[in-house]
């Protein structure tokens, strides 16, 4: 599990929160991975790259599960 902690900002989009923790390499490969379907938003699938994370959100991508704190 990893713990993203929101500073300076009210929320991270999607494709930004896979780059920083790692989870994908690129921008590129993290809309590539959102767009074949392998990310979940507090439980459901989320295909909007640019999704707006908040405090309290939990993704799910690759068995690794991100919370948004």
């Amino acid at each position: 599990m990893i713990k993203f902690k929101l500073e300076n900002s009210e929320y991270i989009e999607l494709i930004k929160l896979l780059k920083v923790t790692n989870i994908c390499g690129s921008g590129g490969e993290a809309k590539h991975v959102v767009n074949e379907g392998e990310v979940k938003r507090n439980g459901e699938l989320e295909n909007r790259k640019r999704a707006k994370l908040q405090v309290g959100d939990k993704i799910e991508v690759f068995n690794e599960i991100i919370i948004i704190e």
